[in-house]
């Protein structure tokens, strides 16, 4: 499931690319007053994935879950140098090129390494950091790997969309590579004995074996180039004065050797921090966020998609003259459409793609397409009950002298809406669940702050018991609900 979230992405990369070079000619000559843009608008905004201590973690400042560690302090010194406002947009790895891509941030300092490939695509500056690569392992395994090599007949995993899962996809024989869109996912997979290794970056994994005793390191030996194992950071497509002026800040901060003296040492304390209280009750603030987003999502997608899926059962149902015939294709064209994608592909569209054209914030993208998606079910749970209404009932209301819009909608919508009530609980329940999705563009439910849990307390399978039952709670809740009104109709 991760590859192909991944090859989603990589497509859709493509696909953003290809609307934007033919879509937009003038955006490589505008590109040089980038500089000018950011110090205009006053706000840099930060791509980052912080799920990859000590460059960038989650950790509780002042009671309150911040991103932190050294590639932020990074961030910082750029913004400060720069003379505006630093803004942290947090999302997976997999996202970050494309997010740059397509304008929903302005930089990504996420420990991206400065391929020959990735420069095709986007432009960086100098490198601020040159580590190494490691993998991590369970330390009762400590004996019996000592290297890339010794995971023959294995799986070793990798975070998608890094130099080190496709070095280990290369360069390691008889080898199981599996990819995914998470550090946590990976570590926790590697606990619960569904991966042998995960390969790291050298003070990732030096990160999670200090707060994790369970855990231990050893050499990766792989054969990486010097642009494989530095970190810089990343820009738009000739953005050359925006470049030039961040390269005098990342050339400052070789210089004084920030990053050994002041930025890791920083990020070394809120990783213990980290682990000074790691119970799941120290984190109800970060979970009642998680169910403040899902309902809010959960309940806008649950109206828009209702009069949405009105709109289009209509629309199916219209019979007549060409311009009724019309809509009746393209309601149907619609709903088949969106029933035949996944709803992941269409957030991901709606956040990246019209991003080009419209700067939409993650929750009002997540809430469009979920209730695109909700709309086209919808409209065929209405479609079934109004054809579930006997004709009786349309010819009694038409001798009475009622129009055809009175008898729709004084007499055939209620009878329909009370044959499908269940049907429409159940999509409700559904959404619940489904507003999980919207957590891969940076939303904060309750998927999104699991992750933040667990990778401020490096524990794995807490976390995600307790939004089991949160969501659980919030389910059985609704159905509950959904059951009253339901007995409700039928004693009407």
């Amino acid at each position: 499931m991760k590859k192909k979230i991944g090859l989603l992405l990589a497509m859709l990369a493509a696909l953003v690319m290809m609307v934007g070079v033919f879509g937009n000619p003038t955006q490589v000559q505008a590109a040089d007053n980038s500089l000018a843009k950011i110090q205009k608008k006053g706000v840099l905004v930060m791509g980052t994935s912080p799920d990859y201590p000590p460059y960038e973690f989650q950790a509780t400042v002042k009671g309150k879950s911040a991103v932190v560690g050294m590639d932020v302090k990074i961030g910082e010194k750029v913004a400060k140098d720069l003379g505006v406002k630093l803004k942290i947009k947090s999302m997976s790895f997999d996202s970050l090129l494309v997010a740059l891509q397509t304008g929903k941030i302005d930089m990504i300092i996420s420990g991206m390494n400065p391929t020959p490939a990735r420069r095709k695509n986007v432009d960086f500056t100098h490198t601020y950091y040159k580590g190494g690569y490691e993998i991590v392992i369970n330390k009762t395994d400590k004996g019996k790997y000592k290297n890339k090599d010794s995971f023959s007949g294995g799986t070793l995993g990798a975070q998608t969309g890094t130099t080190q899962y496709n070095a280990a996809k290369k360069q390691t024989k008889n080898t199981k590579v599996k990819g995914m869109t998470s550090q946590s996912d990976l570590i926790l997979a590697l606990q619960s004995h569904k991966l042998d290794g995960v390969a790291m970056e050298k003070p990732s994994a030096e990160a999670y074996v200090s707060n994790n005793k369970q855990l231990a390191a050893i050499p990766s030996d792989f054969s990486m180039s010097s642009s494989a194992t530095s970190s810089a950071i990343a820009f738009r497509k000739g953005s050359t004065s925006l470049v030039n002026k961040v390269n005098k800040t990342v050339d400052q901060i070789k210089k004084e050797n920030l990053v050994k003296k002041e930025y890791l040492p920083a990020a070394g304390k809120y990783l213990k921090t980290n682990t000074v209280n790691t119970s799941m009750g120290h984190y109800w603030k970060a979970f009642l966020t998680g169910i403040e987003y899902t309902l809010i999502i959960t309940v806008c997608s649950v109206f828009f998609g209702f009069i949405i899926g009105v709109l289009l059962a209509l629309a199916r149902l219209a019979k007549g003259n060409f311009l009724k015939s019309l809509l009746r294709w393209i309601a149907t064209a619609y709903v088949e459409f969106i029933r035949g994608t996944p709803m992941m592909v269409q957030v991901m569209f709606v956040y990246f793609g019209l991003g080009l054209f419209v700067n939409l914030p993650a929750l009002t993208s997540g809430i469009i397409a979920i209730s695109l998606n909700s709309g086209a079910y919808v409209a065929e749970y209405i479609r079934g009950g109004i054809n579930s209404v006997d004709i009786g009932q349309t010819e009694a209301a038409r001798s009475l002298g009622m129009s055809n819009g009175e008898t729709m909608r004084f007499v055939v919508l209620p009878q329909a809406l009370k044959n499908i009530w269940p049907s429409l609980g159940n999509e409700f329940i559904t959404l619940i669940k489904d507003s999980s999705i919207v957590s891969i563009i940076g939303v904060t439910e309750l998927i999104y702050q699991s992750n933040i849990v667990r990778s401020d307390t490096y524990r794995g399978v807490a976390p995600i018991v307790v939004i089991m039952v949160l969501y659980f709670v919030l389910t059985f809740t609704a159905s509950r609900i959904l059951n009253y009104f339901e007995r409700k109709m039928q004693h009407a």
